[in-house]
């Protein structure tokens, strides 16, 4: 009963947050039929702010960061980051129902990292004593980044595959001339390097990825403490605020898509935080017998695997995949992944004590 009490009060407390209540505001205005709207060079404006701030913000934490320590503990976030993907792939996404760039952005989404679950993780070991690096907080980028650029890379390839198989069967109406298979004439894209090479150019080239890398770099290898403490730091969370109403009322247009396939988004935003925080803690396991990364630092990569990014993920995918249904990832991973992962905590601190 006391566990049913805590998941209720951690959901409540997630409602009243502004990246979910600000998201259900858009829900209602919309469904009043608000004339309400924000001008999309200002929504563009606002999504490259937002990315620039937060790819400065890594880049920072990167520049101040041990390199010599922190390259296999951040091998290992990448990892971990695509591998989220990658399972999300071939669960989510091939659900019946489920459009694939919908399950893809949800599982990119989760395979990032959000920095407040993290923040909570910290704490929470701190009043525990249990001591971590103090580099952990540069290792969001390399899985939140890797998570991201990979669903997106594979949303457009799959997109690419099926307007290819969509236009060639329309070409004549058939699939196949009288004595060939299917297989035989349907053209492939399938491990084609040219798509890729193309998928992976236009996603370093659009807007979302190109601000989150350039910011990235400018945190890395220039000096923009001042502006980023003076102009990117106060306007964030306000901006996020904006952008979550805009993408609340843009779901309510979606929601009908999702009635019929709710169930699955549950049933991931229940059981994908526990997996993911598991795979995190196991590369980190593998990463303290190599390196010696502490006890601390392996809960603190599965607590990263185990959030969802609410921070760079919605404006990210946002901007790189706006066919996908808002509704569906910021839904499933502010509504349901937070308040798990953040309940996940004690269970990797279990696993810690057992283990290590």
């Amino acid at each position: 009963m006391d566990l049913v009490v805590t998941i209720f009060g951690t959901v409540i407390e997630q409602l009243q947050k502004p990246t979910l209540a600000f998201l259900i505001a858009g829900l209602m205005l919309a469904a009043l039929g608000s004339k309400f709207e924000v001008p999309d060079p200002v929504y563009k404006f606002i999504v490259i702010l937002l990315l620039l701030k937060v790819g400065i913000g890594a880049g920072l934490s990167i520049r101040e960061a041990d390199l010599a320590s922190l390259m296999v503990p951040a091998l290992g976030a990448a990892i971990v980051g695509i591998a989220i993907v990658l399972l999300g792939s071939r669960t989510l996404a091939r659900w019946r129902g489920v459009s694939p760039v919908d399950g893809l952005a949800t599982a990119g989404l989760f395979g990032a990292v959000s920095a407040s679950t993290l923040a909570a993780g910290m704490a929470i070991l701190d009043d525990s004593a249990i001591a971590y690096e103090g580099f952990i907080g540069a290792l969001y980028p390399f899985m939140d980044i890797a998570a991201l650029v990979t669903a997106i890379v594979m949303a457009k390839a799959g997109q690419a595959r099926r307007t290819a198989r969509s236009a060639y069967a329309s070409g004549d109406g058939t699939l196949a001339a009288p004595g060939q298979t299917r297989a035989a004439t349907l053209p492939s894209t399938e491990g084609d390097p040219m798509l890729v090479r193309g998928i992976l150019v236009d996603t370093f080239r659009s807007p979302a990825i190109s601000a989150l890398l350039a910011g990235l770099a400018l945190g890395m290898f220039t000096q923009p403490d001042t502006v980023y403490k003076s102009f990117y730091e106060p306007l964030f969370r306000g901006l996020l605020s904006i952008l979550m109403l805009i993408m609340g009322m843009e779901a309510w247009t979606r929601l009908s898509e999702l009635r019929k396939v709710a169930h699955a988004y549950i049933l991931y935003g229940i059981t994908a935080p526990i997996i993911h925080g598991l795979i995190g803690f196991a590369v980190g396991l593998v990463a303290h017998e190599l390196t010696g990364f502490s006890a601390g630092g392996v809960i603190l990569l599965a607590v990263m695997a185990a959030s969802s990014s609410d921070i760079s993920g919605p404006p990210t995918l946002r901007g790189a995949l706006p066919e996908a249904n808002s509704s569906a990832y910021v839904g499933t991973s502010t509504g349901l992944g937070t308040p798990v992962a953040i309940l996940s905590i004690p269970l990797f601190i279990a696993l810690a004590e057992m283990l290590i």
